[in-house]
């Protein structure tokens, strides 16, 4: 029998499903974050006002779980900042999921349809790093707000839609006829997405997204280079690959100004800081990992295994 649970928010619920949890907080984010012309003060509007509540709540704890499981490793961060960022850079060859043997595969071997399925997943479980990115620099000191807003401006394209990141993933799903469809969407990539976006939108989270958000810019590059070199193994031009192809290279110059400019200073400032940023880093690399597990059972191979083409 299920057992009630007490979090650090005190409250007493039974915990839903890891599955439902998910696609629970995924349907909160997308109500949330959408613009709307409110009702105003009908009860209606209390009663929805209620309901976010409870879903922040639910949320939290989410977050909570998810950081707790990361717990142990993240007390070996070193608090010396020189150390720290060293520590942080490693995680690009010892995090959790880092070189996946399913990037290999992507890269060499799988399908049109593989590929496409993947990119579903990846499209749903991408919270908008720019959004994120403005959410977490709120009253963050002026060098590492600094720096985020140089990041910020970079995923806006400098100002010019066509070079913005988002609609180049956009264009990219459009080319594949990827639908938006939450319910085609495992659980385990709309968990990522809840993770990243439950840490950025809550203060008491916001060293921890920083240190999610500082890992993607360290790790991505390597992954991105092989999806683009599968998309164009598989027919994908240059313009449908350009997401792909640009974060090949400019994660590398924003993963070396984000660890300069940011994590080295917070740290200098407050040693207390590196722990979260610690949790936050291994978190986002650990549901990155238990997506690449799904991914992989979907696409039916084994981690130690040779890739095969996935289940229709």
């Amino acid at each position: 029998m299920t057992q009630a649970v007490i979090h650090p928010n005190g409250v007493a619920a039974v915990p839903a499903s890891p599955p439902e949890m998910a696609r629970r907080l995924a349907s909160f984010n997308r109500r949330r974050f959408t613009p709307e012309v409110d009702g105003g003060l009908e009860a209606a509007s209390f009663a929805r006002a209620s309901e976010e509540c409870d879903l922040r709540s639910q949320e939290l704890d989410f977050v909570h779980d998810e950081l707790m499981a990361v717990d142990g490793k993240a007390s070996e961060a070193p608090t010396d900042p020189d150390a720290f960022v060293q520590w942080f850079e490693h995680l690009e060859a010892t995090g959790p999921g880092q070189h996946d043997p399913l990037f290999d595969w992507l890269e060499t071997s799988a399908t049109r349809e593989a590929m496409t399925w993947f990119l579903a997943q990846e499209v749903a479980g991408e919270a908008g790093f720019e959004d994120l990115v403005a959410l977490t620099q709120v009253k963050m000191p002026m060098r590492a707000k600094l720096e985020l807003a140089r990041n910020y401006w970079d995923e806006m394209g400098q100002g010019q839609a066509s070079a913005m990141h988002g609609p180049m993933l956009s264009r990219l799903a459009d080319e594949l006829g990827i639908a938006s469809r939450p319910e085609d969407v495992v659980w385990e990539s709309l968990a990522l997405s809840n993770l990243m976006i439950g840490m950025a939108v809550h203060r008491r989270h916001a060293y921890r997204s920083i240190g999610a958000l500082g890992v993607i810019e360290l790790t991505a590059p390597g992954r991105a280079r092989k999806v683009n070199e599968g998309l164009k193994r598989v027919g994908l031009g240059g313009e449908a690959r350009r997401y792909y192809a640009l974060h090949s290279t400019l994660d590398l110059k924003h993963s070396e100004a984000w660890n300069r400019e940011i994590l080295r200073p917070l740290v200098a400032a407050d040693r207390r800081i590196a722990r979260p940023i610690a949790e936050g880093a291994l978190a986002r690399l650990s549901a990155g990992a238990r997506c690449f597990d799904r991914y992989r059972c979907t696409l039916n191979f084994a981690r130690d295994e040779t890739p095969n083409r996935p289940k229709s």
